[in-house]
């Protein structure tokens, strides 16, 4: 398997970020907030409050989470500049949350100084997405305390580095900040998010020279691992930033929308990625669509996770023709189809929607609305229930012991299901 690492990558020096670390220090203590409090209480509507409320929530609990859950790391990386740089990263990371914590004490007025205060008077405003995210944080640190081979750390590195910092935080930081500087609000908040967007820049450049080194050792091993984890969290990450009953004004007030902030947050994945040296054009289960648009993937996403076809369910499953084609057709791009023999065809027969079928020839796959006569493998179900088992809300034996899933065909490739779709 060839390897290109960029150039830009490729002169990346842990050293350097070490030393930009102390050229960049900055006190998360001495911002100074009383321009704020006057903007909070006198300028801000009551929905820009609740919306600036929950958003900056989000990254208040996460800083905390990143904080706690880096150690393994430092424990895992097997140079001595690697780890120097990651004890960085854990003070910078502890600073963020400080700096969260005293905005939302000495401005927004909640919890009682203390983070573990603050922590627990914010948690109500958190999302499932969010909660699902930082779980499997959570879960990735203590596999990384037991496993520290190459495979697992390329893994909680693509999981910290990449998805959380690069994908989520990072873009959202930016407009922030984009839309306080417009609005000309809360400067001392706009100052503590401007040092913490210059962190984490140093922070994602870190995890994406070591993604590059590790790839460079092991290509397809590194390769797998990223792209697993990024298949297995999609669902939950792509849920972190949904406001409370999907209110668009949670951030339209403040002059961006969810479809500017996943495009953003599309653009960033895929930069992040390319740096590391993925060929993500000829990754052949990459989960996401690569021939189109970052604008256009995020509006894809959002569209799934309205139609609860990904992530947390809000009513019924939505059947609208284009969201379902949008599925089958992210479906298709997924699938490992050299996993099956090829021809390979899988049939979904509902009892209350349109059939739909997929052509598996190896890395060429293809979803098609209609009903085969004699496919390789055919499923009998419902909708919604088809919605819960590929939104992951449900599992498939549950189903099969329900009587809600009846598979026919190819034995073996019905063992092979799970496996081809995850």
């Amino acid at each position: 398997m060839a390897v290109t690492v960029p150039a830009a990558t490729e002169q990346i020096d842990y050293a350097d970020l070490y030393a930009r670390w102390e050229r960049g220090n900055w006190c998360a203590t001495e911002i100074d907030f009383s321009q704020d409090r006057i903007d909070w209480h006198t300028k801000l509507s009551p929905q820009q409050r609740l919306g600036a409320l929950w958003l900056y929530t989000l990254f208040f609990h996460g800083e905390d989470s990143v904080a706690v859950n880096l150690t393994p790391y430092i424990d895992a990386v097997p140079l001595a500049e690697q780890k120097y740089f990651l004890t960085t990263q854990q003070v910078d990371e502890a600073r963020h949350a400080v700096f969260f914590n005293r905005f939302m004490h000495e401005v927004v007025g909640v919890g009682d100084g203390t983070l573990d205060g603050g922590l627990r008077a914010t948690k109500t405003q958190l999302t499932w997405g969010h909660r699902k995210t930082f779980a499997r944080l959570d879960r990735m640190a203590d596999e990384l305390r037991r496993d520290r081979s190459p495979r697992k750390l390329a893994a909680a590195v693509a999981l910290y580095h990449v998805v959380v910092e690069g994908t989520l935080a990072q873009p959202g930081q930016h407009m922030i900040e984009e839309s306080l500087e417009r609005l000309d609000l809360l400067p001392g908040f706009r100052e503590g998010i401007r040092n913490v967007a210059l962190d984490e820049q140093r922070h994602i450049g870190f995890g994406v020279k070591l993604l590059a080194d590790l790839y460079r050792v092991d290509p397809q091993g590194t390769q797998d691992a990223i792209v697993d984890i990024i298949r297995e969290v999609l669902p939950w990450t792509l849920s972190v930033p949904i406001p409370p009953n999907w209110d668009a004004s949670y951030t339209e007030l403040f002059g961006f929308t969810l479809e500017d902030l996943y495009e953003e947050g599309a653009r960033a994945n895929e930069a992040r990625l390319r740096a590391v040296g993925l060929p993500l054009d000829s990754i052949a289960h990459f989960p996401f669509p690569m021939d189109i648009a970052p604008r256009e993937r995020g509006e894809r996403a959002l569209a799934l996770l309205r139609a609860g076809l990904l992530g947390e369910r809000h009513g019924p499953i939505g059947r609208d023709p284009e969201t379902v084609r949008i599925f089958f057709d992210l479906l298709a791009r997924n699938a490992r189809g050299e996993e099956v023999p090829h021809g390979t065809t899988i049939q979904w027969d509902f009892r209350d929607a349109e059939p739909w079928y997929l052509q598996l020839e190896g890395t060429t796959k293809t979803a098609v609305q209609g009903r085969l006569a004699k496919p390789t493998v055919r499923l009998r179900m419902r909708y919604d229930d088809f919605g819960e088992l590929v939104s992951r809300r449900a599992q498939p034996h549950t189903l099969l012991m329900r009587g809600r899933m009846r598979p026919w065909g190819d034995p073996r490739v019905l063992l092979k299901l799970q496996r081809l779709f995850n």
